[in-house]
């Protein structure tokens, strides 16, 4: 038997949901029906926008909308703010604006300074929590006056940590902001885990992939059940910043270090910001193909080290409450 812990934490509270889980926002496994069953199982539900309008092919208005016909719980919106082209930065003050409109109340910044969102946010009596891998991000985050912290630690997929769980947790505890553990959650073992050691609830992203009403192709979901922690690689040439994908024949073949003009690019001070958007189009398009059932092109799978948990397509329901039952 496991030690019962206490669901109704300061997420939950500051949130407004029944359970302490995040479904993390995903590019590209994020569609709509995904993101809706994780907010109606308990927990709460996070729209990434490119996800929304460059994979599910939906205005991001009207998307926000179908998720909430599927709905009537608390969603958030992911607003990746690294500096960047101009362009870009009113596309995504346009996105906060218009979830803002459409009653969304909760955002995770990341790869930024998240001041602009945060002024938006509270003016709205929103929440904001942002992504963070060590103590100066988290500072500049605090600085900017976000609500909470999402600690993404070496297990996480996408852009993960260097820092393990427990290391994460003593790091940034003390702050006097919730702390979310994201990074290596599968099992309820992992969730109460995290919890006993003092966060506030978890994100999961893997997890939530190999499910029912998740979107991506029978053979994404398929290489998560049959991967292990050691066949997830970190490599700069999706995005140019370190990503956790599984280490796929084409990954084997193509490697995982960048050419020595993108390292050059990317160390330049104007230079890299162009470098990371020429990578960032050219991974949009991989991870878009990979993530449909796309046989003949190469295949790139982001995932965490929670693969190791992964071992059946389930609903989310069924997922979320195994969490709580245990719990």
């Amino acid at each position: 038997m496991t030690d019962s812990v206490n669901l109704n934490t300061d997420l939950t509270k500051d949130l407004g949901i029944e359970y302490p889980i995040i479904g993390g926002p995903m590019y590209p496994c994020g569609n709509p029906e995904l993101v809706a069953a994780i907010s109606n199982a308990g927990g709460i539900g996070v729209v990434q926008p490119i996800t929304l309008t460059y994979v599910n092919n939906y205005e991001f208005r009207a998307g926000l909308r179908y998720i909430k016909s599927l709905s009537n719980k608390p969603i958030g919106m992911n607003a990746l703010i690294e500096q960047s082209s101009k362009r870009y930065r009113q596309k995504m003050e346009a996105w906060v604006d218009i979830a803002l409109e459409e009653g969304v109340r909760f955002f995770i910044t990341s790869l930024g300074k998240p001041d602009w969102v945060v002024e938006k946010a509270h003016n709205h009596d929103a929440k904001v929590y942002h992504d963070v891998t060590e103590l100066k991000w988290a500072q500049k985050g605090l600085d900017c006056g976000v609500d909470g912290l999402i600690a993404v630690n070496n297990r996480a997929g996408g852009h993960a940590g260097k820092r393990d769980m427990r290391e994460l947790y003593e790091l940034l505890s003390g702050q006097g902001k919730p702390l979310v553990c994201a990074g290596g959650i599968a099992t309820a073992e992992d969730f109460i885990a995290a919890l006993k050691l003092g966060y506030a609830g978890v994100q999961l992203g893997t997890r939530f992939i190999v499910t029912q009403e998740c979107t991506a192709s029978e053979l994404y979901k398929q290489a998560i059940l049959d991967a292990t922690e050691k066949d997830i690689v970190m490599t700069e040439k999706v995005t140019g910043v370190p990503v956790s994908i599984i280490n796929t024949k084409d990954l084997k073949e193509k490697g995982t270090e960048l050419s020595g003009f993108s390292k050059k690019m990317l160390k330049g001070k104007r230079s890299k910001y162009l470098m990371r958007m020429l990578l960032a189009i050219r991974s949009f398009r991989q991870l878009k193909a990979s993530f449909q059932d796309n046989s003949k092109g190469p295949k790139y799978w982001q995932a965490g080290k929670s693969v190791a948990g992964c071992k059946s397509i389930e609903t989310v329901d069924d997922i979320i409450q195994s969490f709580v039952k245990a719990a």
